[in-house]
């Protein structure tokens, strides 16, 4: 059996190390303890030759730089968002300490909880290098189809934008305007989504399939999404801080929305739902950013 690691021992890399031991010997570590029998030390980990990465977008350039030690493990990155300090894309990130022909990134529409249930599920390894995607494939269970694709900046775009559209999703849907207005906001959000990938030379269809409009469907149209219940609170008048707080789980959609802010400040890009997503955000009211969006 092959050895795998994961690093991050949240629900994501829970689900991930109990979807991975199907067919392969998996032990995990985080920062924090677990009880569990797989658990191991970050050396041992580190030690395997496949690692499954599943560090929250906005934690992982500070732990790289100061825990991970290279020595040609080939890396699955399962964590999705832009850093919110930074601007910088996960590529970007993991690429200062992989190289991109040992480096994948893992997206499509998956809550942990149903792939902890088995249920079926279909993913995206991307990846600049077709026999690093396609080993990872091969390491994945029965229950998890897994499709090859090279659009790397589209998946991570497609990956970190659906969650901005996911809390206004969740706005929408705690300020009770309807089926009629989540539709088009979901729609519209994956053309600004797309409008976005485009700028930095991503591939169309990647938005239109399981990377895209897929994981975007699945996340801003169900309270199993975090992001979409950090829509749900701040409609509810609650601040970020209030929100997060009671979630008690990182939302990547939030650092995701400050990013997107930056770069469109600096690039003049046009992103009218992000934008409003970031303004709610800094304390808006989203009944007034909505009808900003219909009037606009």
């Amino acid at each position: 059996m092959t050895k795998v690691g994961v690093i991050g021992a949240g629900k994501w890399g829970e689900a991930l190390s109990f979807a991975m031991s199907e067919k392969n010997e998996v032990i995990i570590t985080s920062r924090t303890p677990r009880a569990w029998p797989n658990f191991k030390t970050l050396e041992e980990v580190l030690a395997c030759e496949f690692l499954i990465i599943a560090i929250p977008a906005q934690q992982v350039s500070q732990w790289l730089k100061e825990r991970f030690v290279y020595s040609g493990q080939k890396v699955l990155v399962a964590a999705k968002g832009i850093e919110a300090s930074s601007g910088r894309f996960l590529n970007e990130i993991y690429g200062e300490y992989v190289p991109a022909e040992n480096l994948a990134f893992l997206s499509g529409p998956s809550f942990a909880s149903e792939v902890m249930r088995s249920l079926p599920t279909a993913l995206v390894i991307n990846s600049t290098s077709v026999d690093t995607a396609s080993v990872f494939c091969a390491l994945f269970p029965s229950f998890i189809r897994t499709y090859v694709s090279e659009d790397v900046i589209g998946a991570e775009i497609a990956g970190a934008y659906k969650n901005v559209i996911a809390i206004a999703a969740g706005i929408c849907e705690g300020l009770e305007l309807g089926h009629n207005a989540a539709a088009s906001l979901i729609a519209r959000g994956l053309v600004e989504m797309e409008r976005f990938g485009r700028t930095y030379g991503a591939d169309g269809d990647s938005f239109l399939g399981l990377s895209g409009a897929g994981d975007l469907f699945l996340t801003a149209s169900s309270p199993m999404s975090r992001n979409y219940r950090v829509g749900l609170g701040l409609a509810s008048g609650k601040t970020k801080e209030a929100v997060c707080e009671a979630i008690g789980e990182v939302s990547e959609g939030i650092g995701t929305a400050y990013a997107l802010h930056e770069i469109a400040a600096a690039h003049g890009i046009y992103l009218p739902i992000a934008a409003e997503v970031y303004a709610i955000l800094e304390g808006k009211s989203p009944r007034q950013s909505l009808r900003d969006l219909i009037q606009r």
